[in-house]
């Protein structure tokens, strides 16, 4: 899978080596390119592990350098969108959560950057998630295996984390417009806090339809579709608590 996106890594891969190099401990793919599969609309996700913190002027740098080497889903026949999350070695190992992000980019970003405003770094509860995809599947482009590199994310860590992550959604204004990424995402989390692993959108969506009610389980029949395409679902019945699904 990693030949199918081959030169928009080197592209990525470069922008960062030209960028962090000196302090820069390690590249890792992890996501859908080494688990699962990358689906048309895939972003292509990385994890950058350096030894200090970036000073502003090569945060913007970097990003606006970044922005080059992706494109928003679809808008592009050669570029995917890249997702780059930065982490400082010395604020995740050893492990403590919540942990501290040195710098995210993405393609929900690109109007901020655009604009001249740049993301500081932060506290993110996410890292226990994205920590753990890494060390199950992951390959490293640059420095030691992320098994290797990255101590364990405790089992408590990581369902806390999911267990935030589901408070971002409480009403329908917070899930408008987005309601097939916020499914997918409650079907991961789901898998996740039932197995204490973490599995492809479309794994875990064919896992969660076999769990579900009867009462609401024909509507998510397209969920592999939905995944291939990109189109809006409409939200679940109100009456269905999620939370209840996942602690049961």
């Amino acid at each position: 899978m990693i030949a199918e996106v081959s030169t928009q890594l080197s592209e990525v891969v470069g922008v960062i080596e030209r960028h962090l190099e000196p302090t820069l401990l390690a590249v890792h793919l992890y996501g859908s390119a080494v688990d699962g599969g990358l689906k048309p609309h895939s972003d292509i996700d990385l994890l950058v592990t350096v030894t200090v913190r970036l000073d502003e002027t090569t945060r913007r740098a970097l990003i606006n350098d970044l922005l080059e080497t992706s494109a928003s889903p679809g808008e592009s026949e050669i570029l995917r969108a890249v997702e780059v999350t930065i982490v400082v070695h010395d604020d995740i190992i050893p492990w403590r959560y919540p942990a501290k992000r040195e710098l995210q980019f993405g393609e929900w970003q690109r109007n901020d950057i655009l604009a001249g405003i740049f993301e500081p770094a932060t506290i993110d509860i996410d890292l226990a998630i994205l920590l753990t995809k890494a060390r199950e599947h992951s390959v490293a482009l640059v420095g030691p295996a992320a098994e290797e590199l990255f101590d364990p994310v405790p089992e408590q860590d990581l369902f806390e984390a999911l267990n935030e992550t589901l408070t971002l959604w409480n009403s329908p204004p917070d899930w408008a417009g987005d309601e097939r990424n916020v499914v997918l995402t409650l079907s991961r989390i789901w898998y996740s806090a039932v197995t204490g692993k973490i599995a492809p959108k479309d794994v875990a969506a064919d896992w969660a339809m076999e769990r579900l009610p009867a009462s609401i389980s024909p509507s998510y029949l397209k969920l592999d579709r939905l995944i291939l395409d990109k189109k809006k679902i409409a939200w679940p019945p109100a009456q269905i608590s999620w939370k209840n699904l996942f602690t049961t």
